[in-house]
């Protein structure tokens, strides 16, 4: 059992996940600071320096915190958006290479290899 879960864990695909969490897990990180320490310190003075996360409603003993609802929502629309545009990013590099691809048609080593030989052949 030890070495089929070994063999489990240490597959590619598990790894690249991960990985693949840990750098999603530090970009959240990033992009939470983003928000609290740079885009709604704005936001706040746009808006006449109202602290989203400050607003709440209390009703008897009950405190329902729609600031903090709010400040949450705005994060994920940031992540999200910032996610597309590195999506977007990522797919503009990817064409990119891929029109260098087909604008070099050159010969690969195999090509060069076989036509040697094919000429070799009509040589005979």
């Amino acid at each position: 059992m030890w070495k089929e879960f070994k063999s489990f864990a240490l597959k590619g695909n598990v790894l690249d996940l991960a990985f693949a969490v840990v750098i999603g897990a530090a970009f959240g990180k990033i992009v939470s600071s983003l928000v609290d320490d740079v885009i709604m310190p704005v936001v706040g003075l746009l808006i006449g320096g109202i602290d989203l996360k400050s607003l709440q409603y209390t009703y008897g003993d009950a405190e329902l915190k729609y600031g903090v609802f709010l400040q949450s929502v705005l994060d994920f629309f940031i992540i999200a958006f910032s996610l597309f545009l590195l999506v977007k990013l990522a797919g503009r590099f990817k064409r990119k290479r891929e029109q260098e691809a087909k604008a070099d048609p050159s010969p690969t080593r195999e090509e060069l290899l076989l036509t040697e030989i094919r000429d070799l052949l009509k040589n005979r």
